[in-house]
């Protein structure tokens, strides 16, 4: 197998909002959970290897994104894209630079792109800063987040602080004067000592202007929206047969352990909406075993599954998070309520559950090592940036989608069933 396009995700939720774009642009794409341990036999154009990376040391980063990259590079990928979130969420030591540099060493490039610009999800980046819908990054719901609270909306200033190598910025008259204008700047930004450049991009439009630039580039990273403009680049083009999956069936779930303004959001609507909820107190695994509160858990969600959709939540608001990080420790909170989910998930397949939705992305790195899952197939988009998937567990069969934190609308709890 030769493939055209190999991709190197940070966090699971990125990598199929990734492949997500890839299949409605035209490509036979397969998500695999962690590095492969051998090779995928099927026809495909692109291969999505999914990491949980992002919150990681920058050491341990880099080592598994360079085994990822081995293996890309053993199934004869043409092109590296790195793949990390729409809201660039990182600290000032990384991991998005470190990763980008060790690529870059490891493929032997001087030059890169970054941007997370993804305008279907209202990402968007102008003069060099990022925006969420009309709000700077900095003033976004990112500004709490727990594990990478993002303060300053300047990514060529937050890129620089992670790199050794220069960061540069490609501005947006650049990008609508075309391929071409953007080719000239990667070269003047090559003649100045610039090894990676911010991209601006505030539509789509952008996003297909720039993507001809890129074709020559051994490495592209950015958030998932460049990535719709990458299969024309060899010469593939949009096909409806690419996202078919399975027939959906069984029982209907919801995990969620992200803290973000839209999953909150969410979550209140499903309540709205009348849908049966169990919160998740992370202060009880103080008071509890994770066997006691697994069993209680799943105690009350089996006679409710055959009337529709449970929803199971640990989501809070930044003060709720705060009082629970104090008292179990930042790591060792987010830690304990992911493995707990992880097993919740496993829990609810066991109990017949063959559709199931996570939110947030560490949770759904929990939550498919659990299940068993390396290797999803990737299908319908419910929403920007997060389609349903098929995998199997235990040879049977399981509908699954995992969506970013910050992604889908209010309405998406009640919305995703609809769509298989």
């Amino acid at each position: 197998m030769s493939i055209l396009l190999g991709c190197i995700a940070d966090d699971f939720t990125g990598a199929t909002d990734l492949a997500n774009n890839l299949v409605r642009n035209g490509m036979r794409v397969s998500q695999t959970i962690g590095i492969p341990q051998h090779n995928l036999n099927s026809e495909l154009d692109a291969v999505v290897v999914a990491l949980k990376s992002r919150n990681l040391e920058p050491e341990a980063a880099i080592a598994q994104s360079l085994e990822a990259l081995e293996y890309l590079l053993a199934q004869g990928a043409q092109q590296i894209f790195f793949k990390y979130c729409s809201t660039f969420d990182s600290t000032p030591k990384g991991n998005i630079g470190p990763v980008t540099e060790a690529l870059m060493r490891a493929l032997g490039t001087d030059f890169t792109i970054a941007t997370p610009a993804f305008p279907d999800n209202g990402r968007s980046v102008f003069k060099g800063y990022l925006f969420v819908g009309d709000q700077l990054l900095s003033e976004s719901g990112m500004r709490d987040h727990p594990l990478t609270p993002m303060t300053d909306a300047n990514l060529v200033r937050v890129m620089q602080a992670q790199c050794q190598h220069q960061v540069g910025l490609i501005e947006y008259q650049t990008v609508l004067a075309g391929a071409d204008a953007i080719s000239s700047r990667i070269t003047h930004l090559k003649a100045s000592n610039a090894k990676i450049a911010i991209v601006d991009a505030v539509t789509n439009d952008d996003l297909y202007r720039i993507a001809p630039a890129l074709k020559d580039l051994p490495l592209i990273t950015g958030g998932s929206g460049i990535a719709i403009g990458l299969p024309a680049n060899f010469g593939l083009r949009a096909h409806p047969a690419s996202s078919k999956l399975p027939p959906a069936s069984g029982y209907q779930a919801i995990v969620s352990g992200s803290c973000s303004q839209a999953t909150n959001l969410q979550v209140k609507s499903f309540k709205s909406s009348g849908g049966e909820m169990y919160a998740v107190n992370p202060l009880t695994l103080n008071e509890k075993s994770v066997e006691q509160i697994l069993q209680e858990i799943l105690t009350w969600a089996e006679p409710r599954l055959s009337r529709g959709p449970v929803l199971i939540y640990s989501s809070a608001s930044p003060d709720q998070v705060k009082e629970v990080q104090s008292q179990l420790g930042v790591q060792a909170a987010g830690s304990a309520i992911e493995n707990l989910l992880g097993l919740v998930a496993k829990g609810l397949v066991a109990l017949g559950v063959r559709q199931l939705l996570v939110a947030g992305g560490e949770t759904s790195g929990a939550c498919v090592k659990a299940l068993g899952i390396d290797q999803m197939q990737i299908g319908q988009q419910i929403d920007p940036g997060v389609p349903w998937c098929y995998a199997e567990v235990q040879n049977r069969p399981l509908h699954i989608a995992l969506k970013s934190g910050n992604f889908g609308a209010a309405d998406f709890f009640t919305n995703a069933f609809s769509k298989l």
